[in-house]
Order: C-alpha cells, then sequence, then structure tokens
C-alpha cells in the first residue's frame, strides 16, 4: 500500500526538527502540520500536543523527524541525533523526511511500514505538498461540531482528502505559537512569517459583542415603533406599499437587522452573506456621500429646480398637442367624433389641473430637492428610490390616463364578449362559473344586437386612446425599471465574493487538482494539492 505523507509547502525551508500531525490509518496518510525547532524539551512537546487534543479533539503526534542539511553542516552527525529521538517519541510508522543538499533531492523514509507481514519493504512513498493557509481558509470541508469531552462522545471519524481538511481546521491552536515565540516551544507553519493579526484587529473583535448588541436592541425598538397599529391604520399601509422608498427602509432595515444580528454564523455561506451585506451597505454609502458631494460642489440643485417646472410646462404642452392630434383624424383613421371630442376634453381638463399644480408646487420645489440630495447620506439607494417616487409623482396624470382608458376598453371588451355569447345562446352561469346554455326571446336578441353594434363602432376610438396611453406608462415604467434595477444591483452585488474570486480564489475552491512535481525512479513522488476555484476545475 502507497503511504501518502501530506507536508506543508511553509515547511519546505524551514530548519531540521520533528514532525508533528496527524496519523490516519484508513487511509494510510500522515498529516504533518508544523516543524519543531531545537532545542527542546520532549515532556513540553508532548503537553503543547495533549493540549491540542484537548481542545480540537484531533489526535496528533510526533510522527518523524525532518532533516534540511545545509552544505556546511555536518550532515552524519545530525542524521544520527534525528534517529535517536524515535527512542523517545514512539510511533509506528516514524518517517525521516529529508531534504539533501539544498533542496535539489528529497528523500523519505518510513521506518515500520508496512505494517503487515509479507509486504514488499519498502513501500512507496508519496509525498504531496499543500498550501496550509489555502487548506485553512478554504473551508471545503467544515469540521463537525466538536464533540463533549464530559459525555465521553467520540470524535466523529472523517475519511479522505476531508481528513486533511479536518486535521487542519481542528488544529487552530496550535497554529498559534511560531519559531518567533518565547514559548518552550518553537514551531514553523504556516503563520510562521508572522502572526496575521493586530492590536487593532483584536481590539475590534472585542467591541464588535457589545456593538452588535446595542445595534440589535435599536434596530428591534425600530422594528417595534414600524410595527405600531397607529401605522397600520387605513391609508399608511396602502401608501407605504405604493413608495419605494418605505420599500429600500423595510429591506434596509432587514439587512441591518441580519448584520447586527448578536448570533454567530452558523455556516461559512452565512458568513459570506453577512460579509457581502457590510459591504454592498459601505458601497451604498459611499456612492451616496460622493453623490451629495457632487451635488453641493455643482450646484445642481438649484439648476434642476429651476429646469423641472419649464420641463413640466413643455411636457404638458406635447400631451395636448397629442390629444388634439387624437382628437381630430390620426393618421388618417375615423374615429367616432363625439366619443373622441368627450374623451379628449376630460383628458385636457386632467392637463390643465396638473399645470396648475406644478405652478403652485414651484416654490416648494427647490426645498424638497435638497432633502432629496440629502437623503443620499443613507445610502445612493435610498436616493434612487426617492427619485423614483417624485418621477411617480410628477407622471401621475399619465398613470391616471393609463387607467381610464385601461378601464374603458376593458369594460368594452367585456361587454363585446358577452353579447357575442348572446347571439349564440350562451350565458355566463356564476354559481358554477361556467358557460351554460340559454334560450333568448327576440326583444332581447334586438336589444343585444343594437349594443353590440354600438360597441363595435366606438371599440377603435377607446382601443386608440387606450394604445397611446399604454405606450406612455411604459415609457414611465421603464425609466422607474432602470432605477430598480440598479438599486437592485447595489443591494445584491456580491461585492466580497468578488474580490475573494480576484484575490484569494482559494477561499472559493471548488475541489482539489494534483500537479506533478517530481517523479524519479527510487525517490518518492512528489505532487502538489492546489484548490482552483470553480471554473477553473476541467476534466483531466
Amino acid at each position: 500500500m502507497v503511504l501518502k505523507v501530506f507536508f506543508p509547502t511553509c515547511c519546505t525551508s524551514a530548519e531540521s526538527g520533528l514532525l508533528v500531525g496527524r496519523w490516519v490509518p484508513e487511509q494510510s496518510s500522515a498529516v504533518v502540520l508544523a516543524v519543531v525547532h531545537f532545542p527542546f524539551i520532549p515532556i513540553q512537546v508532548k503537553e503543547l500536543l495533549a493540549r491540542v487534543q484537548q481542545a480540537g479533539r484531533v489526535g496528533l503526534a510526533v510522527l518523524g523527524t525532518w532533516c534540511h542539511c545545509r552544505l556546511q553542516e555536518p550532515e552524519e552527525g545530525l542524521g544520527r541525533f534525528l534517529e535517536g529521538l524515535g527512542a523517545i517519541f514512539t510511533h509506528e510508522p516514524w518517517l525521516q523526511l529529508c531534504r539533501e543538499r539544498g533542496g535539489s533531492v528529497w528523500s523519505c523514509k518510513a521506518l515500520g511500514w508496512p505494517m503487515s507481514p509479507g509486504a514488499p519493504s519498502p513501500a512507496p512513498v508519496m509525498l504531496i505538498f499543500y498550501d496550509q493557509r489555502h487548506v485553512l481558509l478554504s473551508q471545503l470541508h467544515t469540521p463537525a461540531t466538536l464533540p463533549d469531552p464530559q459525555a465521553g462522545d467520540a470524535p466523529p471519524s472523517v475519511g479522505g482528502l476531508a481528513a486533511v481538511f479536518d486535521t487542519v481546521a481542528r488544529s487552530e491552536l496550535l497554529f498559534r505559537s511560531d519559531r518567533f515565540h518565547e514559548g518552550p516551544v518553537q514551531l514553523s507553519h504556516w503563520q510562521s512569517e508572522g502572526i496575521e493579526a493586530s492590536i487593532l484587529v483584536e481590539l475590534a473583535k472585542q467591541a464588535s459583542g457589545p456593538t452588535c448588541l446595542m445595534l440589535s436592541f435599536l434596530l428591534s425598538l425600530l422594528s417595534a415603533v414600524g410595527a405600531c397599529r397607529l401605522f397600520r391604520l387605513w391609508p399608511l399601509p396602502f401608501i407605504c406599499s405604493k413608495l419605494s422608498t418605505c420599500e429600500q427602509a423595510r429591506h434596509r432595515l432587514g439587512h441591518l437587522t441580519f448584520l447586527f444580528s448578536p448570533r454567530k454564523a452558523e455556516s461559512p455561506v452565512q458568513l459570506m452573506r453577512k460579509v457581502n451585506v457590510f459591504f454592498s451597505l459601505l458601497l451604498d454609502v459611499a456612492l451616496g456621500l460622493a453623490l451629495l458631494a457632487w451635488l453641493r460642489a455643482e450646484n445642481c440643485i438649484g439648476q434642476l429646480a429651476d429646469a423641472l417646472v419649464p420641463v413640466a410646462d413643455c411636457v404638458a404642452e406635447e400631451l395636448q398637442h397629442l390629444l388634439q392630434w387624437l382628437m381630430g383624424a390620426p393618421a388618417g383613421l375615423k374615429m367616432n367624433r363625439a366619443l373622441d371630442q368627450v374623451l379628449g376634453r376630460f383628458f385636457l381638463y386632467h392637463i390643465h389641473l396638473w399645470i396648475s399644480y406644478i405652478h403652485l408646487m414651484s416654490p416648494f420645489v427647490e426645498g424638497i430637492l435638497w432633502h432629496v440630495g440629502l437623503s443620499a447620506c443613507l445610502g445612493l439607494t435610498v436616493a434612487l428610490s426617492l427619485l423614483s417616487d417624485i418621477i411617480a409623482l410628477l407622471t401621475f396624470h399619465i398613470y391616471c390616463f393609463y387607467v381610464y382608458g385601461a378601464r374603458l376598453y376593458c369594460l368594452k371588451i367585456h361587454g363585446l364578449s358577452s353579447l357575442w355569447r348572446l347571439f349564440r345562446g350562451k350565458k355566463w352561469n356564476v354559481l358554477r362559473q361556467r358557460v351554460d346554455s340559454c334560450s333568448y326571446d327576440l326583444d332581447q336578441l334586438f336589444i343585444g344586437t343594437l349594443l353590440f353594434t354600438i360597441l363595435v363602432f366606438l371599440l377603435p376610438t377607446i382601443a386608440l386612446y387606450y394604445l397611446v396611453f399604454t405606450l406612455l406608462r411604459l415609457l414611465v415604467v421603464a425609466v422607474q425599471g432602470s432605477l430598480h434595477l440598479l438599486i437592485d444591483l447595489i443591494n445584491s452585488l456580491p461585492l466580497y465574493s468578488v474580490g475573494l474570486r480576484l484575490c484569494r480564489p482559494y477561499r472559493l475552491a471548488a475541489g482539489v487538482k494534483f500537479r506533478v512535481l517530481d517523479h524519479e525512479a527510487g525517490k518518492p513522488l512528489r505532487l502538489l494539492m492546489q484548490m482552483p476555484p470553480e471554473q477553473a476545475l476541467s476534466p483531466s
């Protein structure tokens, strides 16, 4: 059976010492975690391994020796000394890993392997290099829930490559000390170049708990105020459901409640979602502040307020020209003149009311726009939501035209369908919700024929008005839809995941690949374990 030795790449240049790790007998694998440097006291090394085993519930032991001989070092004396350590730290198999002559040649011996009698000796050895940092942070295998040592629970068994990830994830206590540590045991592992932490990071971790509790209490209080019975009185719920600003505020409140929840993330996916929400909030506020600074520097609020009323007058004038065109002979179509004049004057009166409303609100337009600009401090999405609501208010007359035209057209179609069933001797059964046969007398058929003829001849006029106002409504909806699309993009942009994909793709690894480094006769096969992202995986 092939003996597989997983060796961290960060220890390839480490000084000679002991190999500390875990032996996985089911897979015939040895997972090396660190190298213990000289000088050391054996009892202190065993105490350190016992503490790590108690904390992570993973069996660690001294697997063998590591010899990294420089050209000027006495190789024979060091080799005999390392061989003598096998009598102090007993383990089968006992590994003797050596990097000879500056790293050009590697050798690996396994004393006491194979354990089964009659097996060929020496057994082939496969040396697999892995990046300890990538394995620990990739989270391809999340360790199971730690058992309770007082209850006598046994640690869960993990097989395959998952055992490597599980071993590294459960040995975090071992990585808290390195070769620069002042303790009795000096180690080399993935943090040997310097522990990745700082005073500011530690202070942020200590302050995050009370801060999350306070913000969570404030958000729960705000949610309780929003759920008050006073805000449930009609028509407040109806108005809030129609305003984009209220929907965005409710959405952001849910994001903040999820982000500042005092409960710890239950899985890496939930943790990444929290970080994505946090960075989306930062991006939203940063874009809002940039927009506010640009509006103040260029005095765009005053220019927009001065141009708003003339633009509204121009739009109203164009609508009047459109209605006058519809009241004539649009595109050479023959319209019902009486109905055309009634509908045209009805809509022209609405435009007149709308122009009066705009001129009445003109003194307050600049103040309203300044408050909209200041809302950008809460985020660009809030400002865009307010802009969408303002567009909805400014085009409310177009919405009314569309509703009137749609209602008339709907009534016309329903009337024609009912009269058409009358000609066929059918009627709609309201109780059974189906069409049944029915016999009509002569007077009913005569009146139905007259009404059907009238509705058919009036249908083109109403259909044309409905088509024109539907196109105008679709234009407004397209503008509002573009704003809502931008809002949804900012709310759901996985900025943190994109950053990880570009800078640290191993954090989003989807599998494991092996690359052959060296294969010489009489030497161990050397492989490199890589963890590319999902798109980089290709069938071999």
